[in-house]
């Protein structure tokens, strides 16, 4: 299994959407999650979903097309959960031949970390790894989480340190934790990994179609 995610800078790169799209079919994600995206980035799964529009939070500042989460997969989703944010988390609940996945796309802090609005954003986000991790099936935390974990690239001590208690004690993988200069990860149940030992790559390494690298991990 494939699951992959990349934040795509609000399309400000759109002259360039062939290449974005490319390079997301050139990852074959089994699930990906895209963040500050975009309707216009259109992708050949079976199943798509997105979060809520935001054309109406700040006048005209959003266009009618973009969406802070999109998951695209080819799993069917069997429900889809409620999060404290409709237009900043997204969960949809995959039926996998692993068993059954929720997958919550997410940006934590869509300002970044440095506003008192990223801990409020965060402490919400963590109720819902909370409560949705107490339903029993795996969960899959994919998005960008505007911090870092193995550098001082760009991060907070408390998300930091919020972060990695919440994954333990729920028992969650972070598998990309040891990847630099990275804030975009993808969490996993232990349970649902089970002895697969998961494997990163990166794309989008000059940031030349986004300012985010795009990240994908792989695990039988």
């Amino acid at each position: 299994m494939i699951i992959a995610t990349w934040n795509v800078e609000r399309l400000k790169h759109k002259r360039q959407l062939g290449e974005i799209v490319a390079a997301c079919a050139d990852t074959h994600a089994d699930i990906l999650v895209l963040t500050e995206t975009d309707t216009r980035v259109s992708l050949p799964y079976p199943y798509c979903f997105n979060s809520a529009p935001l054309c109406e939070d700040e006048g005209n500042y959003y266009s009618t097309t973009e969406r802070r989460i999109s998951i695209f997969t080819h799993y069917e989703c069997v429900h889809r959960h409620q999060t404290f944010d409709e237009k900043t988390a997204l969960c949809v609940e995959l039926k996998t031949e692993k068993g059954n996945l929720l997958v919550y796309g997410t940006i934590i802090g869509i300002h970044g970390n440095r506003r008192s609005s990223f801990k409020h954003d965060l402490d919400c986000q963590l109720e819902d790894y909370s409560r949705l991790s107490a339903l029993g099936n795996g969960i899959c935390i994919c998005g960008d989480y505007n911090c870092s974990f193995s550098d001082n690239y760009y991060y907070t001590k408390e998300s930091r340190q919020k972060l990695l208690a919440a994954f333990s004690e729920h028992g969650i993988a972070l598998a990309t934790k040891d990847q630099v200069e990275c804030i975009d990860h993808i969490a996993v149940s232990s349970s649902f990994l089970g002895n697969s030992i998961p494997m990163v790559t990166e794309w989008n390494l000059d940031k030349s179609l986004s300012d985010h690298k795009g990240i994908a991990v792989s695990f039988s």
